[in-house]
């Protein structure tokens, strides 16, 4: 049993917070230079299309990762194990099937070296009519996923700076800075901090958090004493839940807008392969085991007692989400824990400004682009481009207000944008005659189903996950129209677009 830790005084408190504090002004002023440097709608969106593999493949894996390594991957760890790293693998699966399937056929297309968002590709494939609902699909979901990441934050600063810093402040706070230097800076700015923010993250866990959490709860020894066998099997998980989270997370891999905008921002086709590669490594087994083990930690650490001085004695008593932060605000010495909680905010606003960018290029390009005239000269342009990512960045901060769940929130955008777009994505790669009709309505039929079951909230069979039957219907109906607008004589047909 570890003792107790005396509350930290409120000098402590501002020393972390004086840390943290430098560390997100440095952040803002990236976002300050690249305002500076920005040309136009190309930089802004696409950076200049020849950012390098390393630059695009931290970015990748940071802006996928984010809040889901440093918040809910940490609550797998704690109610699970190290069977909660399964999540991350199939994120490496994901990665690794796109490099080989995707971007291939991707980058060989000419015509999109001029494009800046994943619908106007459909907009290629398909008609106009299915890019504008690609593009009202992927901007609400990366709204979602924006708002996750924001949530993400204040979760994590409020477990580890109470009482200076409730909930809604921090939400604001984390809000405004991301809000910030994104809409300054661009892709550019999103791309070089994600590169930075990584390396800051990987040396904290490395070199500060992992070795100080294992040594606070006592080494093996410690944990063995606490925790039950199956925390350390990767066998303690249900097979519905690898199905659930594979059907999810594999197909975003492919319909992602963060991951188009880097495909295209990348040099050329083996430049963002190896950056994909280099991704998904990072994904599993780096930093999937680094973040179930700091959860494990805590679960042992709260049942050694140590959280009792902040009210808490039993894993019963917190949100497992909650868990790693505290974990971190007890057992990391002043100044440390600083530099701790700006490398875990790092990971979060490497995902919240990606997805931010994503839904801004979409509800621009793809939505308003297609009702209202785009205004003259490049530097118009990137004006307009920054206020959509200014308004929109509020709107996330508003939603993130009213969700109290980071996880959940983040798998529900990406299950509302996998589920109405991976059926036409995939039949658009691989068959030579794709209907613009059946895609229209896969997309519509396979998003609406999975909404229309989450928020019914029902028991599914077997306990899968409302995407599956989502992208059920959308390759059922997608299959059906299809074969009728390619073989059924176009005076007989009744489906009309």
């Amino acid at each position: 049993m570890q003792a107790s830790k005396q509350e930290p005084n409120l000098l402590m408190h501002f020393l972390d917070i004086l840390v943290f504090t430098l560390y997100m002004l440095a952040v803002i002023g990236i976002g300050v230079w690249f305002l500076l440097k920005n040309k136009g709608v190309d930089d802004y969106y696409v950076g200049g299309r020849k950012i390098g593999s390393w630059h695009i493949g931290l970015s990748v894996v940071a802006t996928d990762v984010g809040g889901g390594f440093s918040i809910g991957l940490g609550g797998l760890g704690f109610i699970m194990g190290i069977a909660g790293s399964w999540m991350l693998f199939t994120g490496l699966v994901g990665a690794w099937l796109s490099a080989v399937l995707l971007i291939p056929r991707v980058k060989a297309i000419e015509k999109f070296k001029k494009f800046y968002t994943f619908p106007q590709m459909l907009g290629h494939f398909y008609n106009p009519k299915v890019a504008l609902l690609a593009g009202i699909i992927s901007g609400i979901g990366y709204l979602g996923f924006t708002s996750s990441q924001i949530l993400a934050g204040a979760i994590l600063a409020e477990a580890t700076f109470t009482p200076l810093l409730p909930r809604l402040t921090a939400l604001i706070i984390m809000g405004i800075i991301v809000i910030v230097y994104t809409a300054m800076g661009g892709i550019k700015a999103v791309i070089y901090t994600d590169t930075i923010q990584w390396i800051i993250l990987m040396s904290g866990l490395i070199f500060i958090g992992i070795p100080i959490a294992f040594y606070s709860v006592g080494g093996m020894a410690g944990i063995r004493e606490v925790l039950p066998p199956e925390y350390f099997s990767l066998g303690n998980i249900s097979w519905q839940q690898i199905v659930n989270w594979a059907v999810t997370i594999i197909p975003i891999w492919f319909v992602g807008m963060t991951l188009y905008q880097r495909i295209y921002a990348s040099r050329d086709k083996k430049q963002a392969q190896k950056a994909w590669y280099i991704a998904g490594i990072f994904e599993w087994p780096i930093m999937a085991f680094m973040g179930v083990l700091l959860g494990l930690f805590a679960r042992v650490a709260i049942a050694q007692g140590m959280f009792e001085y902040i009210g808490f004695s039993s894993a019963s008593d917190i949100d497992a989400e909650q868990g790693l932060p505290m974990l971190l605000r007890t057992v990391l010495p002043v100044g440390l824990m600083g530099l701790m909680m700006a490398a875990y905010f790092s990971a979060i606003m490497s995902t919240a400004d990606s997805c931010l960018m994503a839904s801004s290029g979409n509800f621009l390009t793809d939505i308003f682009g297609k009702w209202f005239k785009m205004p003259d000269g490049r530097r118009n342009f990137l004006l307009l481009s920054q206020a959509f990512t200014l308004v929109l960045g509020t709107l996330a901060l508003m939603l993130a207000t009213v969700m109290p769940n980071v996880l959940e929130l983040m798998l529900y955008s990406y299950a509302f944008m996998v589920s109405g777009l991976f059926v036409p994505v995939v039949a658009a790669l691989f068959l030579k005659k794709a209907s613009s009709v059946a895609a229209f309505w896969a997309m519509l039929l396979g998003g609406s189903t999975t909404i229309t079951l989450i928020i019914m909230d029902l028991n599914l069979p077997l306990g899968l996950d409302a995407n599956i039957f989502g992208i059920t219907i959308s390759l059922v109906s997608f299959v059906i129209i299809n074969f009728l607008h390619n073989n059924v004589p176009k005076e007989s047909q009744n489906i009309n677009f």
